[in-house]
Formats: structure tokens, sequence, C-alpha cells
């Protein structure tokens, strides 16, 4: 008799379990919903760059904007070793998103530079924002054109960096090269060190507007900026589409006169076999909510007033590489007019 009591308490213990499990599934039902099912969302990855930097806390907040608005997605930020990797990785098929320089990713696409061979396999969203190339010099040095930096102690980026990649290519464009200049192969941060102490002249960088870096340098040293002139934009204009001209207004840096330089654009690419319904709704929530993202990450303000003042077609500017269909679709549907070289290919 007991044994059949032990049974009979085992087997009401089990059915309840069983009942008590079909009651949590219930709680994750649509509210308001009785018959429908749970809501199933695609996992997603976006990769980034280091820790600490800008990529990497911007991609931490627009993958927040994206869960936030979208129910059918969950998006996740990732740190990375940044555009060569992340065009990279996207490419492979290993990753959805990732952010990288647009001029890294045309030499992705053409296979030069740091890649080997055609990277095909990667789509444009669209820009995240400027990456302003910025040079400045100690005033004493009396560096204040690119040309001027001939026979001086110059830092044109980590070896391997894409500031280095596009220092040469600026140099290039100007009839000179890296033995012009005593070139010091240092990171803006060691650099701005090093000019403080007198032990640079001038150094060039990625940077967003303002940095913080050359702002260190002004507490201790008067500085210039090193302006791209009009003629040299344009023959670096003409030989790399990507680039565009950036005016670093007066009183920035302590500059009496806007400066010119350039920029390229961080921007966001995508798996080209992402279905077209999900990038489509990447797309129009970070068009449409970029605000949002920008209150918890500054590098977004400048694109959140861009496309406020009604300027969509600054989310193609300096795209050089064909659009995903699901991005495609939206610009269309806003009435952009897309270039024929960056509409989607089969």
């Amino acid at each position: 008799m007991r044994k059949k009591l032990a049974f009979l308490l085992v087997a009401l213990f089990i059915i309840n379990s069983i009942l008590m499990g079909c009651g949590t599934t219930q709680e994750s039902k649509s509210e308001g919903d009785g018959d429908a099912g749970p809501i199933e969302k695609a996992q997603i990855n976006i990769i980034t760059g280091s820790t600490g930097g800008t990529y990497y806390a911007l991609g931490g907040a627009m993958a927040n904007t994206w869960n936030n608005h979208l129910e059918n997605l969950q998006v996740t930020s990732q740190p990375s070793g940044a555009s060569v990797e992340n065009i990279n990785r996207v490419n492979a098929g290993e990753v959805e998103l990732g952010m990288a320089m647009n001029n890294i990713a045309d030499d992705a696409w053409k296979g030069r530079g740091a890649f080997k061979t055609k990277q095909l396999n990667f789509r444009a969203i669209g820009v995240i924002y400027p990456e302003v190339y910025q040079g400045v010099a100690l005033k004493e040095s009396g560096i204040k054109s690119l040309e001027d930096v001939k026979g001086k102690r110059v830092a044109v980026g980590p070896v391997g960096s894409g500031t280095v990649v596009l220092t040469e290519a600026v140099f290039g464009e100007a009839g000179m090269t890296f033995e012009d200049v005593k070139a010091a192969y240092d990171g803006f941060g060691d650099a701005a060190s090093k000019m403080k102490d007198g032990h640079l002249d001038a150094a060039f960088n990625v940077l967003s507007v303002p940095a913080a870096a050359i702002q260190d340098i002004r507490t201790s040293r008067d500085i210039e900026i090193i302006e791209i002139s009009e003629e040299l934009y344009q023959k670096i204009k003409t030989k790399y589409p990507f680039f565009n001209q950036y005016k670093i207004p007066a009183g920035t840096y302590g500059n009496e006169e806007d400066r010119y330089t350039i920029n390229c654009q961080a921007a966001l690419y995508v798996a080209q076999d992402l279905p077209d319904d999900i990038v489509y709704d990447l797309t129009k929530v970070w068009c449409e909510q970029t605000s949002e993202t920008a209150q918890a990450h500054g590098a977004a303000k400048w694109l959140a007033e861009e496309l406020a003042a009604g300027k969509l077609e600054v989310m193609l500017s300096g795209i050089t590489t064909p659009l995903h269909p699901g991005a495609y679709k939206y610009y269309q549907e806003k009435g952009l007019d897309v270039p024929d070289e960056i509409k989607p290919i089969d």
C-alpha cells in the first residue's frame, strides 16, 4: 500500500511539473492574445572595434536602439579589431553586421591594400559618422600645409592601421613619400604626448571632431591645423571617390579661421545573404531613430542632425560598394536617388 501511495505521489509531482512548465511558456506569449505563440527573435551580431574605442561604444548604443524598436530582432554588440577584421568576417559569413571605414570596404571590394583577393560577399547599409583626417603641428615648427612637413619629425600612424594607409595615400597625391619626413609610427595618444614634450613636430590621425588628444596638446603647446588645400583635395577625390572635404570650424582648436581637411566615413556593412526584411528593418530604425543613439553616444550626433534636417542623401555619402537590397528598398520608399554604381547586384 505504501509503495502504491509513493508511486501516486511521484506521478502527481511529474504531472504538476509539466503543467507548471506549460504555464511558463504561456507567460512568454503576447499580452492580450492568449492564442499567440511566443515571439521568436532573430539573433544577430554587430562587430565593432577595440573596447574603449568609438566603434565599440557606439556599436553598443546602436544595438540598444535596434533592440528598443524591433520586436523580431535581438542585436548584440561585440568587440573586434575594427575595419579590416570586420569586413573579412562579414564577408566570410561569420557575423551579420560590421562597422568599417568606407575606404577599407572599397579596398576589400577591389582586392587591394590589406586584402589579397576581392571580397564580394558583403553589402552596404549606409553611413554611421564622418571619420576626419586630422593633421596637427606645433606652431613653432612653421608647418601650416602638408607640403611644409618635409624634413620634419612626423607621426604618420601605427603600422598596419587605417591611418598610416590613408597618410601614405595623401602624401602620394602631394608628390611625397614617408622618405620625405622623419616618420614615427605612433598612435595619436603617444604622438600627442611626444608633441607636448617637443619630440615630434606634427602628427596625423583619423579622429572625431573635436579630438580630445588635440585639445590635450593645446594645454601646453600652441598648435596649427595642417590644412588640405582645395587643389590637393580635388586630386585625392579624383583617385579616391570615397573621401569628402571637411571643414574644421574656427575656434575648434584655437584656430582663428575655418580650416579644411578630408574625411572618410564610418559605415555599416552586412552579410549579403541576410534576409531583405531584416536589413530593411535595420536600415529604417537606424535612419529614423538616430537621435536616440546620439543621446547615448556623441559620435551619432552629426548624422542625427543631418537626418533631422531631411538630408537622407548623407546616408550614401562616400559609399562605393553595392547596397543590400533591403537597404535599397528603404531608400527607394523615401524617394532617394541612389547612384547606379551602388545599386544592388545579384
